[in-house]
């Protein structure tokens, strides 16, 4: 016998998957270049040239010392790096000994819902839109209860009466994931500090720590001249979960960490959180990358060609009458289907290869995700057949 749940998993991959490998299967029959794939976050953008520099330079060191295990919570040189580097940005007085390196943000996100989690009963609140994997992460992998608060599709900001209403003595901890996967989101100082101060009278009401679990993959990616906020700043019991998939475009790398806020019980905080990496198998983060990381913790790929890309979109889908919220961090839009099954909606699109993920997996129906990190030209070929295929809906 093996096991049904993760059996299930085995045999239906998400849908952003399945949609990457038919896409996969479409480009063998028609080329690449007619397949215009939206489906994945996948950035097309390069690694900045620090990057190659000091992969150069470790190819010609050591190997036992670039390719062999460090620490099971990552080298100490690099969590001080990597902890100089968020003084140095947010004003902090944090220490490599507050950090935890992990195989990206998806391992920090699932070491933390497994080192919180103590009794079945826990629940952890997850703000619709939200990243599929939040789900399995937390009912198969840490065997928690997740908690969904429905989307607010006029601006897809936190609906704080919703929230309220789902927060109970059992629960452990709140997932924020700003900017955001998928809608393009980004709370502002004054929602996070609302957000804080909401969490703070509910740890006292149920006499324990809400714990805010932040994933901030998409951190550096914001537009119109905004920042987004540091969170960790505003609420003290805050877990950041950061990848460097993004920000110096290393997705296939998974490099990232867990940031352990330094609060009454940290020592056993912080050691539930390397637990749960043993437990989860997390020997340690990947070796090199890690000393790539240590060198080029200020530095970010060249993303402006998001801004360009998003502006093409935002303006060339609302113009053809596609209502959708503008984005103001990430690199997604999020706009609506124009019927109400985004399912066969996204399936009709496959009639002129647009590869467009139904919102309904991010639990907002009726949306579709559309991933613009993909060559500007890509996107102004494919416009036209945006047209053709809201034409059919006219």
């Amino acid at each position: 016998m093996l096991n049904q749940t993760v059996l299930a998993l085995g045999k239906k991959r998400s849908t952003i998957r399945e949609i990457f490998e038919y896409g996969n299967r479409r480009a063998a029959e028609v080329g690449r270049e007619n397949i215009f794939d939206f489906s994945l976050g996948n950035p097309n953008v390069p690694a900045p040239d620090a990057v190659r520099r000091a992969l150069l330079e470790l190819v010609g060191q050591d190997p036992v010392a670039v390719h062999g295990y460090t620490s099971a919570q990552g080298a100490p040189a690099c969590r001080k790096a990597i902890a100089d580097n968020l003084n140095a940005r947010f004003g902090t007085q944090y220490t490599g000994d507050q950090l935890y390196l992990t195989a990206g943000a998806a391992a920090s996100i699932s070491i933390c819902f497994k080192a919180l989690t103590a009794s079945p009963a826990d629940e952890f609140i997850v703000f619709a839109p939200y990243f599929p994997e939040y789900v399995v992460f937390i009912e198969q992998g840490a065997g928690a209860k997740c908690v969904l608060v429905p989307p607010q599709p006029a601006d897809f900001q936190i609906d704080f009466a919703a929230l309220e209403a789902r927060l109970s003595a059992n629960t452990k901890g709140v997932v924020i994931n700003s900017p955001n996967n998928p809608s393009g989101a980004v709370y502002s100082e004054q929602t996070i500090d609302r957000l804080a101060a909401l969490l703070t009278r509910k740890s006292e009401e149920y006499g324990h720590p809400i714990y805010l679990i932040s994933d901030e993959p998409y951190r550096e990616i914001v537009y119109d001249g905004r920042e987004a906020p540091f969170i960790a700043r505003s609420y003290p019991h805050t877990l950041v979960c950061y990848s460097y998939s993004k920000s110096l475009s290393l997705p296939g790398e998974r490099i990232g960490y867990v940031l352990v806020p330094d609060v009454p019980g940290f020592d056993d905080l912080y050691a539930a959180v390397c637990g749960a990496g043993r437990v989860l198998g997390y020997v340690c983060a990947p070796s090199m990358f890690q000393q790539v990381v240590a060198r080029c913790a200020g530095e970010t790929a060249d993303l402006s060609v998001y801004a360009e890309n998003r502006k093409l979109l935002f303006e060339g889908l609302t113009g053809m009458g596609y209502a959708c919220v503008k984005p103001e961090g990430a690199f997604y839009l999020f706009p609506q289907t124009l019927e109400p099954d985004d399912r066969a909606f996204c399936e009709r699109a496959k009639k002129y290869d647009l590869l467009l993920v139904p919102g309904t997996d991010f639990g907002a129906p009726g949306h579709m995700r559309i991933s613009y990190c993909v060559q500007t030209e890509t996107i102004r070929r494919a416009l036209p057949l945006f047209e053709k295929l809201a034409a059919e809906y006219r």
